[in-house]
C-alpha cells in the first residue's frame, strides 16, 4: 500500500521526517517497507521566463534564449525546441543540476554558443501528458520543414513564396510575427503574398519567418491532421517539446512543488487481517493514534438536484444475496468528461495510479481514500435501467475492460442488466459499459461482495486486480454509503456532472456491532505489563473503539478484533512494545510428555522393532482397484470410501478403509527386488465415512507384514503374543474366522482372530494365494491387522513391584485324551478355569496321536506350576487342585486323564 504524505496531511498533522515516521508506524504495527522522496533526483531545477529568443547563427533549427531565473543576470540557454515563445514560463535545469534517472546537466557549448543549462520537457521530468494535459503541443504544419514520404505526393519547392496555392483553399503563408495572447493561444500576422491575415492559433511551434499552410476559407492555420499528413513528414511538427508552465509560479521558484515532486511516498506492508489500512483514512487513523494527534475526517456533503427521480431511473436486484451483503448506488447526469484537476492527478500518481479522466479518476480516488472499490457504469448501456447482482450462467461470456473475452461459470458473480452481464463483480467492469468521451449519465456502484467468491473468481480467470485484492480480504459493508457520497461530492466539486437526489441502498445483512468485555487484569497478565485501565481506555478510544464501563464496542471496519487477545494487541502496540519491561518468564510451567495414545504407539513400535520388524509409512489415499486386488466383494460396505476432490490421479483418488493393500504393495516391491527375508510394520490410519458433520471416522491400525524362510503362521502368532504380553493384556486367545468378507484376503485354513478377554483385537494369517497372485507374487505373505483402539482397551495396568516368591513351587504333568477338534487354547482356558487359585503357569509340552490313542482322538500333555504365596504346599493341596482341573476338563471338553 502506497501512501502520499501530502494526502495524509489532509487528515492528520504529523511533524516527523520520513525516518522517524517509518520507525514510529512500524513499531505501532503498520510495517513500512520503503520510503521515497519523489523529488530526490531533481536538484537545481527552477522556473524560468523566456525574455528573448534569437536564431542560432550556425543552425536552422536551434534558438539562443535568454531566461530570467530569479537571479541578478539572465541565463543563456541554447535549445532545439520549436514550441517556446518569449514570455513563456518553463522548467530550467541550471548548471550542475540533476534530473530523474540520474541525468546530470552542466553548461557547455552547442555549435559554438554557450548554453548554461537546459529547458525541460515533461518526459525529462518523469511526467507525461496525463499529469499535465495542457502540456500537449498542437503543432502547425511548417512547410519549410516538409519531406514527403510518398514519392507520388507533390513536393513543396524550396523557394515557395507566400500566396502559392497548395491545394483547394489552402495557400502558403509566411509568419510575420507571433506573440502570446494567453496560455496556449498565439496571435500571428501572416503574409499571403499581396494580402495579409491575422489569426489567433493554439499552434505553439510557429515563429517569425516560418512558412505555414493557411486555409483561406476557414481562416485557420493548418495542422498535420488538416493536411492528412504524417508527423514523419514534418520533423519539427512534434507533440513533444519544452513543458510550458501554466501554473501560479514566478521565475526562480523551485520546480518540485509545482510538479508535485515535493511529496514523500511511504510503502506499507499491510497484513491480510487489516483491509481497513488499505486506504488513506485507515492509515491516517493509525498515524493519529501513533503520534497522539487529532484525526480530521470529512463528512461528504452532496447537493444533488439533478433532473429525475432515482427510483424511476434505476432499480437494483440482488438474487445472489449471500454473495452481496450490501449494494449502494447513486446516479450522475449531464456528465462532462474532462481531465481531472491537478491536485487530484498529483495524488493519484503519488499513490501509483495513472490519471485517466475525471469520472474514472474519482472512482480510483475514493478507492484509495476510503478503501472502498467503486465502479462507474455508462447508464445508457444498462438495459432496462436495472442492475442485477447474480451468479453467472454456465458458459456465459463477458468482454472485460482489458479487451479480453472471459468465459464464466456459475461460481462467478456478475453485475448484469436485464439482458447480459456488464461487469465482473469486485474484479473488473465490462467493455460494454465503460466510460467514454460522450458518456452523459453515470451510475456509481459502491458495493460489498463476499471475499471468498471474489478471490476464487479472480484466481480462476487469472486476473487479480486492485479491487479484487481488497474485496478478497473482507471489507466493511458500512463503508459503501459514505464512499458513494464522497464520489458524488467530488463530481460536484469538479463540475463533472449533476447528482440525482436519492440513494439505492440494498442491505442483505443485519449490522450488529461486536461488543467485548474490557478485562485489564487479563490483558496485563497476557502482556506481562502493569498498564493502567485508564491508559487502555485512552488507547482504544484513539482507535475509535467505544468504551462504556467495562464494555468495548468494536468499530465496523475492525473485523479482526474478535476477543480479549485482540484488544490486548491494540493496547500493546500503542503503549509501545519497547515500553514493555524485560522480565524473567513468569507463570506456571508444565512438564511435557507423551499422551496416552502416543505412548501406546511408541510401545508397540518398540516391541515390533525388537522382533526384527522395520517401520514403514505409506500414503492414506489409494486406488479403488486395491479393494479388488484384496478380493473384497463388490457389495461389501467397507468399499465405500471418501473421495478426494483434487486427486493426483486415479491411483490416489480415495481414502483407504483398510491398511492391508498398502502393506501388500510394499511387501510386493521388496519381493520383486529379491529381498529374501522382509519384516515390516506400520501404525497407519484408515478413514470411514459417516462421522459427525459429514467428517470421516479416523482410526489407527497396527499392520504387520512379513515373508521369508523363517516366517510362517506361528511366527506371526508369536509376534502378536509378544505385543499383547508387553501391553500386559490378559486372557489372550486365538479363534477361527467368522466368515466376514475381509477374510477373503487370507488363506481360509491359516487365518485367526486375536482376542483378549471378550475384546477382538484384530486378525492375522497367511495371505490367500489368489490375493498374492493379484499382486504378481508366488510366495507366502503373512500379515496382521490390529486395532490400536482395541489394544488401548485391553492394555493392562502399569506393573507394580512384587517380591520374589519365598515358597517353593510344586509341578505336576498331566496328559489328557480329547477329540481332535478340541484346540489347545480351549484346553488351556479350561485348565485355568478349573484351578482353585494355586495355579501359576501352564505350558504345553506334547501332542501325541498314534498307538494307544483311539482314532479321532489326541493326547495333549501340559506342565502345571502351583504355588501358594504364604506357605509351602502339601502334596494333598496340590493333588486337590489337579483333581479340580481334571474334573473341569472332563465335564467341559470331554478330556480324560490318559
Amino acid at each position: 500500500m502506497l501512501l502520499s504524505r501530502k494526502w495524509l496531511s489532509e487528515f492528520v498533522t504529523v511533524d516527523a521526517n520520513d525516518k522517524d515516521f517509518s520507525e514510529a508506524m512500524t513499531l505501532s504495527g503498520s510495517k513500512v517497507e520503503v520510503t521515497e522522496d519523489l523529488g530526490a533526483e531533481i536538484s537545481n531545477v527552477v522556473v524560468g521566463r523566456i525574455t528573448s529568443m534569437e536564431r542560432h547563427p550556425d543552425s536552422d533549427h536551434m534558438w539562443v534564449c535568454q531566461l530570467d531565473v530569479g537571479q541578478a543576470e539572465p541565463v543563456q540557454i541554447v535549445t532545439g525546441a520549436w514550441n517556446i515563445h518569449t514570455g513563456d514560463l518553463v522548467p530550467v535545469a541550471l548548471h550542475k543540476s540533476t534530473l530523474p534517472g540520474g541525468k546530470k546537466i552542466e553548461k557547455g557549448k552547442l555549435r559554438g554558443i554557450l548554453s548554461n543549462g537546459m529547458m525541460c520537457s515533461l518526459k525529462e521530468l518523469a511526467l507525461d501528458e496525463r499529469d499535465f494535459p495542457y502540456g500537449v503541443i498542437t503543432p502547425a504544419a511548417l512547410l519549410n520543414d516538409y519531406h514527403p514520404l510518398d514519392k507520388e505526393k507533390p513536393s513543396i519547392p524550396a523557394d515557395i513564396q507566400p500566396g502559392h496555392k497548395i491545394y483547394g483553399p489552402v495557400v502558403a503563408a509566411k509568419v510575420l510575427s507571433c506573440t502570446t495572447v494567453s496560455y496556449g493561444l498565439y496571435h500571428t500576422q501572416l503574409d499571403l503574398g499581396g494580402a495579409a491575415a491575422e489569426v489567433d492559433s493554439p499552434c505553439q511551434n510557429m515563429h517569425e519567418g516560418d512558412m505555414v499552410a493557411y486555409n483561406t476559407k476557414a481562416g485557420t492555420i493548418c495542422t498535420l491532421e488538416d493536411l492528412h499528413a504524417q508527423q514523419a513528414e514534418f520533423p519539427h511538427c512534434i507533440t513533444d517539446g519544452i513543458f510550458v508552465l501554466n501554473e501560479d509560479c514566478k521565475p526562480g521558484d523551485d520546480i518540485k512543488p509545482i510538479i508535485n515532486a515535493d511529496d514523500h511516498v511511504v510503502e506499507f506492508e499491510i497484513t491480510p487481517n487489516r483491509p481497513d489500512c488499505l486506504s488513506v483514512i485507515g492509515l491516517a487513523r493509525e498515524a493519529a493514534a501513533t503520534f497522539h494527534t487529532e484525526l480530521r475526517l470529512h463528512e461528504p456533503v452532496v447537493k444533488g438536484g439533478a433532473e429525475g427521480a432515482l427510483s424511476d431511473l434505476l432499480d437494483v436486484e440482488t438474487p445472489a444475496a449471500d454473495l452481496c451483503p450490501r449494494y449502494t448506488a447513486r446516479m450522475v447526469r449531464n456528465v462532462k468528461i474532462a481531465p481531472s484537476p491537478k491536485w487530484m492527478r498529483e495524488r493519484l500518481r503519488s499513490m501509483g495510479v495513472r490519471p485517466i479522466n475525471n469520472i474514472v479518476d474519482i472512482t480510483n480516488y475514493v478507492m484509495l481514500e476510503y478503501g472502498q472499490p467503486m465502479h462507474a457504469f455508462d447508464y445508457r448501456y444498462v438495459k432496462g435501467g436495472k442492475i442485477i447482482v447474480r451468479r453467472a450462467e454456465e458458459g456465459e461470456t463477458l468482454t472485460t475492460l482489458d479487451g479480453n473475452v472471459r468465459k464464466l461459470t456459475a461460481n462467478h458473480l456478475v453485475i448484469a442488466d436485464e439482458t447480459r452481464a456488464v461487469g465482473l463483480a469486485g474484479i473488473m467492469g465490462g467493455e460494454n459499459s465503460e466510460i467514454v468521451a460522450d458518456t452523459a449519465d453515470v451510475v456509481f456502484e459502491s458495493a460489498c461482495f463476499d471475499g471468498t467468491c471474489i478471490r476464487k473468481g479472480a484466481l480462476s480467470l487469472g486476473m487479480r486486480t486492485e479491487a479484487s485484492a481488497k474485496f478478497e480480504k473482507g471489507l466493511d459493508p458500512l463503508n459503501t454509503l459514505p464512499a458513494v457520497n464522497r464520489a458524488c461530492e467530488l463530481v460536484e466539486m469538479l463540475g463533472a456532472g449533476e447528482v440525482v437526489d436519492g440513494i439505492i441502498d440494498v442491505l442483505n445483512f443485519v449490522p450488529q456491532p461486536r461488543v467485548l468485555p474490557l478485562e485489564p487484569e487479563k490483558i496485563n497478565a497476557l502482556l506481562g505489563t502493569d498498564i493502567e485501565k485508564d491508559e487502555m481506555i485512552l488507547i482504544l478510544r484513539k482507535l475509535d473503539f467505544t468504551v462504556e464501563g467495562d464494555q468495548v464496542t468494536v468499530p465496523s471496519w475492525r473485523g479482526d478484533v474478535e476477543g480479549m487477545a485482540d484488544l490486548a494487541e491494540e493496547v500493546a502496540r500503542f503503549h509501545g512494545y519497547n515500553n514493555i519491561p524485560t522480565t524473567l518468564m513468569r507463570g506456571q510451567t508444565t512438564l511435557g510428555g507423551y499422551g496416552t495414545e502416543e505412548q501406546l504407539e511408541r510401545q508397540v513400535g518398540a516391541v515390533c522393532r525388537s522382533m526384527g520388524y522395520d517401520e514403514i509409512i505409506t500414503y492414506s489415499f489409494i486406488s479403488p482397484t486395491q479393494y479388488d486386488k484384496i478380493r473384497w466383494p463388490k457389495d461389501y460396505s467397507r468399499r465405500e470410501s471418501l473421495k478426494i476432490l483434487n486427486p493426483l490421479g486415479e491411483d490416489t483418488s480415495i481414502m483407504r478403509t483398510t491398511t492391508l493393500p498398502s502393506m501388500l504393495e510394499i511387501l510386493t516391491r521388496n519381493y520383486n527386488y529379491r529381498n529374501q527375508n522382509v519384516k515390516l510394520y506400520e501404525v497407519g490410519r484408515t478413514y470411514t465415512p459417516g462421522g459427525d458433520r459429514g467428517l470421516a471416522i479416523e482410526k489407527k491400525v497396527l499392520t504387520l507384514g512379513a515373508y521369508g524362510s523363517d516366517m510362517d503362521f506361528y511366527a506371526m502368532k508369536g509376534v502378536i503374543e509378544a505385543v499383547l504380553k508387553d501391553l500386559r493384556a490378559t486372557d489372550i486367545s486365538f479363534r477361527t474366522g467368522t466368515g466376514e468378507p475381509t477374510e477373503n484376503s487370507y488363506h481360509p485354513g491359516r487365518y485367526a482372530t486375536v482376542w483378549s478377554c471378550d475384546t477382538c483385537v484384530g486378525c492375522f494369517g497367511e495371505i490367500h494365494p489368489l490375493t498374492a497372485q493379484n499382486y504378481g507374487v508366488d510366495g507366502a505373505f503373512y500379515c496382521a491387522e490390529l486395532s490400536l483402539d482395541a489394544l488401548a482397551q485391553v492394555k493392562g495396568p502399569d506393573p507394580e513391584y512384587v517380591p520374589l516368591p519365598k515358597f517353593p513351587a510344586v509341578t505336576r504333568d498331566i496328559a489328557v485324551v480329547c477329540d481332535n477338534a478340541v484346540t489347545v487354547g480351549a484346553l488351556e482356558d479350561c485348565i485355568r478355569k478349573g484351578a482353585k487359585g494355586l495355579l501359576k503357569d501352564v505350558s504345553l509340552f506334547d501332542i501325541y496321536t498314534g498307538a494307544g490313542i483311539p482314532a479321532g482322538k489326541k493326547s495333549v500333555a501340559f506342565n502345571l506350576v502351583l504355588r501358594a504365596d504364604d506357605r509351602s504346599l502339601t502334596a494333598e493341596e496340590a493333588d486337590a487342585d489337579v483333581k479340580s482341573i481334571l474334573d473341569a476338563l472332563k465335564s467341559d471338553l470331554g478330556a480324560v486323564l490318559r
